[in-house]
Parts: structure tokens; C-alpha cells; sequence
């Protein structure tokens, strides 16, 4: 009869338990102190020393017809400020000081209203330049509104001298009065209009915001304690395997 001999489990040589795992820390583990510390620290700092960004806010309201009537609509007011004025001053920026606005300007519309919101994130220290750009737009945008009123109301105005000169030409003919009378009335709904036009009003220009912007600083150190973790556990083990390395290619 064949003898059978019994089955012998074999561990491979490269396998490694948890306890080779926490034995190379604790060897290396200096490592991942000095690590785990700087990096912590520098987050620290970073955190503290980081400078607060803030958003900077103007808002004009636009020139009105009558009451929820704009001479120009919202829509072709940023169109006119996103692709003509604002692409304009950064030209001239650039071509003032050399190298490009420092922040971002982003223009939006409230949604059923005629104000245009201009935006800007940026650093207390750059709040003169914001104000400085926010002003030029405003200033662009004040005197194109201006314009509008003024071709308006002189076109209200004529339209109403025209049906003044009618109205004195009929009151001297005869059976006339229907006439007279829409006449007389649309001139009045033109002189409503023309009271009730409103100037391009500017409400708040380069307004800094209370809240600040940005990841908080408490975040950050929160991160820099999981980053620095991560790197000193991976730099303990990859030091090791390093100093492996050496030793074979030493007894080789």
C-alpha cells in the first residue's frame, strides 16, 4: 500500500503580518514624527498667515421707463459691460502696469429686477483696485444710461410739442371733438411717461462683504494634521524599504 504522507503548509517568505507592519513603524517612526509635525506646522501657518479673501459688490439700478419698464433691458446691459467696457479697461490695464487685473469681475442680474450686480473676490489689500475698476464700469455705464434718458425724454418731448400743435390746429374746425379728445389723451399718457423716468441710480459701489471667502482656517489645519499622517506613515515604510535595499545590494 502507498503510504501517504502528510501535507505540509509552506508561508512564503514575503509575507508580512501585522505585527512586521507595526514592528517597522515603531523603528521608523522618528520619521513619521518629523513629518507629521512639519507638516501640521506648515498648515498652521499658512492658516494663520493666509490673507482673507472678501467679495466686493456694486449695484446700479438701471434707468426706468416707468415702473418696471427699463429704457435698456438688464440682458443688454451685462452684454454690453462682458463684452465691450470691461474687455476695454483690461486692455488698458495691461497696457498701464503691465501684467493683467488681479481678480476676477463677474457681472449678474437679480432675477425680476432692473439692478446690475458687479462682483469681485479679492484680498483687503486689493480693495483700492477693485474700487478703482468697479468705479470706471459704473462710470461707463452711468453715462450710457444718461444717454438713453436724455434721447427718450427729447423724444417724448417733441412727440408731445407735435400733438400740442395738432390739437391747436383742430379746436378751430368743426366736428373735431373725437380727435381733440384722443389727442389730448395720448399727450397725457406721454407726459405721465415723461415724469415718470428715472435716472440710472447707483447704490453700492465696491461694498466689502462680512462674510469671508474661501476654505476656513480650521479646514486647513485639518487637512495639513491628515496630510502630514498619510506622508509619515507612507515615508516610514518607504525609508525602510530603502534601507532594505542597501543592505541586499551591500551583501551582494
Amino acid at each position: 500500500m502507498e503510504e501517504r504522507r502528510p501535507s505540509v503548509q509552506h508561508t512564503p517568505d514575503d509575507e508580512i503580518s501585522l505585527v512586521d507592519l507595526a514592528s517597522t513603524f515603531m523603528k521608523r517612526r522618528r520619521i513619521f514624527y518629523v513629518v507629521f509635525l512639519i507638516t501640521l506646522t506648515a498648515g498652521i501657518l499658512y492658516a494663520i498667515l493666509m490673507p482673507g479673501k472678501y467679495d466686493y459688490v456694486s449695484l446700479i439700478k438701471l434707468a426706468e421707463k416707468d415702473a418696471g419698464n427699463f429704457i435698456e433691458k438688464p440682458a443688454t446691459v451685462i452684454a454690453t459691460l462682458e463684452n465691450r467696457w470691461f474687455p476695454d479697461i483690461e486692455a488698458a490695464y495691461l497696457a498701464e502696469r503691465d501684467q493683467p487685473i488681479p481678480f476676477d469681475v463677474v457681472f449678474s442680474n437679480p432675477e425680476n429686477t432692473g439692478l446690475v450686480r458687479i462682483v469681485s473676490e479679492a484680498a483687503p489689500a486689493s480693495s483700492e483696485g477693485v474700487k478703482q475698476i468697479h468705479g470706471q464700469l459704473v462710470d461707463e455705464l452711468k453715462q450710457a444710461q444718461s444717454v438713453a434718458v436724455s434721447t427718450l425724454k427729447k423724444r417724448l418731448e417733441r412727440q408731445i410739442e407735435s400733438l400740442t400743435s395738432t390739437i391747436d390746429r383742430l379746436e378751430g374746425l368743426q366736428d373735431v371733438g373725437a380727435a381733440i379728445a384722443d389727442a389730448v389723451n395720448r399727450r397725457l399718457s406721454l407726459e405721465v411717461t415723461l415724469q415718470s423716468i428715472q435716472p440710472v441710480e447707483l447704490l453700492v459701489l465696491s461694498r466689502q462683504t462680512a462674510e469671508r471667502k474661501g476654505p476656513a482656517r480650521s479646514l486647513i489645519v485639518v487637512l495639513a494634521g491628515l496630510l502630514g499622517l498619510m506622508g509619515g506613515i507612507f515615508l516610514s515604510f518607504f525609508a525602510e524599504f530603502v534601507s532594505l535595499v542597501r543592505t541586499n545590494l551591500s551583501e551582494m
